[in-house]
């Protein structure tokens, strides 16, 4: 058989079925951009997916010893405030602008090493959960908080997020989904804290748009759907996230306030993120930063490069990750870097105990007009 005839009768089929075969097996889970991603970012890493070879098998954060005790919470801990409810939840609610994220690394898809992450977070002093329905670690998250529990931590002292992917839009299915998280399959908790809109709209088919209605119609019935959710007290707050400021605009006057939107946020970022961060700081729509040491593994190189943050890391003795997270905490922001290494947890914890100068806080501002060639999600242009 020639290279031709091969080629167009052995290796282009089956690359072609091996293709269909792997879309249908992404779409037939209940969330195909989940699984793609807890497929994708392990193998990205040269590490086999749990999806494929089953969880535990991922080497990472170390066990949790079956004695460690809660420590004491950060010295000098800070907060942002949510907005006071209505019906069951008339409190204003209070959350710890230092977070740890679940997202985007190969042992965020591991659910041993979730649960080992998240119950060595809470026992060094950590209460803010970062999770959302896409990274399908759910289960795992509300294990470790459970056992964290059982060790001596308040379920109140616990602030947990998540998010509703889009896929997941519209007022019914927002409804079912989000009371779904409270099942022992899912998070297994009695109340959620934060939940988020993930994003403004899905590329692909949704629920909602195979009946007839735009994403912007969607979006509004979330929200609505969001918002009695917070009447009846299944969550305390409402929020968004990688919402611009044309998205924002859609919910003024409608359902519950913006508690919060959560946009990638740190010294590079483009203008039309600072345009969204002026306007969420004007409306009193709190910000947590994704990304706040810089970006993705390309853009965060660049940044623990920097020869000024290398400065500015010897004049206070911190690392440039510590004067990255200090800076955003000093800007008002909440910030959730992800790792599940439990040293880099302390050293995170850790940024309470100083304070940037004012004038240093500009300088770290202004290293965006300095620098080139980190990229950006610009989620305006989302319908």
């Amino acid at each position: 058989m020639g290279i031709k005839n091969l080629l167009l009768w052995r290796i282009i089929p089956g690359i072609a079925l091996a293709l269909a075969t792997a879309i249908g097996w992404f779409a037939s889970h209940e969330v195909p951009m989940g699984r793609f991603f807890a497929t994708i970012v392990p193998l990205m890493k040269g590490v086999l997916p749990p999806t494929i070879v089953g969880h535990g098998r991922m080497s990472g954060t170390p066990p949790v010893p079956d004695d460690l005790m809660p420590k004491p919470r950060p010295k000098n801990e800070m907060f942002l405030t949510l907005p006071a409810g209505t019906g069951k939840n008339k409190k204003k609610a209070k959350f710890p602008q230092n977070g740890l994220g679940m997202c985007c690394r190969a042992t965020a898809y591991d659910d041993v090493l979730v649960y080992r992450t998240v119950l060595w977070y809470l026992l060094l002093g950590g209460r803010h959960i970062d999770g959302a329905h896409l990274y399908l670690n759910h289960n795992a998250i509300g294990k470790a908080i459970k056992e964290a529990i059982r060790r001596g931590i308040d379920r109140s002292e616990i602030f947990v997020t998540t998010k509703i992917a889009p896929s997941h839009y519209g007022y019914e299915k927002t409804m079912a989904t989000v009371q779904n998280f409270l099942s022992e399959d899912e998070l297994g908790l009695d109340y959620i804290d934060l939940v988020l809109m993930h994003a403004p709209s899905f590329p692909l088919s949704t629920a909602c748009g195979r009946e007839g209605k735009d994403a912007a119609t969607c979006r509004k019935e979330t929200w609505l759907a969001l918002s009695a959710l917070r009447e009846e007290g299944v969550i305390r707050n409402a929020g968004v996230s990688n919402f611009g400021v044309n998205h924002l605009r859609e919910f003024e006057n409608v359902g519950a306030p913006i508690a919060n939107n959560q946009i990638e946020y740190n010294p590079f970022v483009p203008e039309y993120i600072t345009e969204t961060f002026e306007y969420c700081d004007k409306h009193n729509i709190a910000i947590t930063a994704y990304f706040p040491l810089g970006g993705d593994i390309a853009n965060k190189d660049k940044a623990m490069r920097n020869e000024i943050l290398g400065q500015l890391s010897e004049k206070y003795d911190k690392s440039v990750s510590q004067i990255m997270l200090r800076w955003a905490i000093q800007k008002g922001c909440a910030v959730i870097p992800g790792t599940g290494n439990p040293k880099h947890m302390q050293e995170n914890l850790d940024v309470y105990g100083f304070k940037l100068k004012d004038e240093d806080m500009q300088t770290i501002s202004e290293l965006k007009h300095g620098v080139s060639g980190f990229t950006h999600m610009d989620y305006r242009s989302a319908a």
